[in-house]
C-alpha cells in the first residue's frame, strides 16, 4: 500500500480516520460471528442472510441447525438496529460521537455476554443469552455503520465487496479493489482469530478478547474525536 494509499484510512479527505476504525471493527465481527457459529450452536450474530437460511434449514428438517438460536439472534438483530436509530439521532449530526455511543454500547454487551458466560450453567440457555447480547449489539454496530456511510465499510456484510471487487477489476480500478479487498481481508483475519481462541481456549476466553478490543477501538475513536474536524459532521 502507498503513502497516499494509506492516509485514506487514517485521514481521509472526507471521512478521516472512520476507514481504519471500521476495518477494526470488522475484524472484531469476523471473531465474533466464528464465536457464535463454532461455540454457540451455529448460528450468526452478524450475517443475518445465514440465519434466514438457517431457519430455512431447521425448519425443513436438517440436523444440527438451531431454529430457536437463530430466531433469537434475528429478533436480537432487529431489537438493536431500533436502538441504533436511537442513537443516531440523539448524535445530532456529529458522527464521532455515533460511533463512540454505539461502540461504547457495544462493549457493554460484550462485557454482559461474558458475564453470562461466566455464571450461567454450560447449556442451551446459556448459549441464547450471549447470542441475543451479541446481536443486540450487532444490530446496533450496522445502524450506526449505515449511518456513517463510509463506502464499503459496512463491517458485516461482504456480498457486495466481493462483488464490486469483480466489476472494479475489470474496470482496472485499483483503488477500488484494494478498499473492498480491505474489508474481505479483516473478517478474514477476524474469523481465524476467533476460531484459534475460540477452539483452543473456549467461549469466556473469546468474549475477554472481542471486550478487550472493543474497548481498545473506543479509545481510539474518542481520541480522534478530542479535535474538531470536517469529517466528524454528516455532510
Amino acid at each position: 500500500m502507498t503513502a497516499h494509499g494509506f492516509s485514506d484510512y487514517v485521514a481521509h479527505p472526507r471521512h478521516g480516520p472512520l476507514p481504519m476504525i471500521l476495518l477494526a471493527v470488522t475484524v472484531v465481527t469476523g471473531a465474533i460471528d466464528a464465536l457464535s457459529l463454532l461455540a454457540l450452536g451455529r448460528v450468526f450474530v452478524a450475517n443475518m442472510t445465514g440465519n434466514v437460511v438457517f431457519i430455512g434449514f431447521a425448519l425443513g428438517g436438517a440436523p444440527g441447525f438451531s431454529l430457536w438460536g437463530s430466531v433469537l439472534a434475528l429478533v436480537g438483530f432487529l431489537v438493536g438496529a431500533m436502538v441504533g436509530g436511537t442513537l443516531i439521532t440523539r448524535a445530532g449530526g456529529r458522527r464521532d460521537h455515533l460511533l463512540r455511543n454505539a461502540l461504547g454500547v457495544e462493549l457493554v454487551l460484550a462485557l454482559a455476554s461474558l458475564i453470562a458466560a461466566i455464571l450461567m450453567v454450560d447449556g442451551p440457555g446459556r448459549g441464547y443469552v450471549i447470542v441475543v447480547l451479541l446481536a443486540l449489539g450487532l444490530g446496533l454496530q450496522n445502524a450506526a455503520v449505515r449511518h456513517l456511510a463510509v463506502p464499503d465499510m459496512t463491517t458485516t456484510v461482504l456480498t457486495m465487496a466481493l462483488t464490486g471487487i469483480g466489476s472494479d477489476l475489470r474496470k482496472r480500478d485499483g483503488a477500488a479493489v484494494l478498499r473492498r479487498l480491505s474489508s474481505v481481508v479483516a473478517m478474514f483475519l477476524g474469523a481465524i482469530l476467533g476460531t484459534v481462541v475460540v477452539l483452543h481456549s473456549g467461549v469466556v476466553a473469546t468474549l475477554v478478547l472481542v471486550a478487550a478490543l472493543f474497548a481498545a477501538i473506543l479509545v481510539v475513536v474518542w481520541a480522534v474525536g478530542r479535535r474538531e474536524r470536517p469529517w466528524q459532521v454528516v455532510a
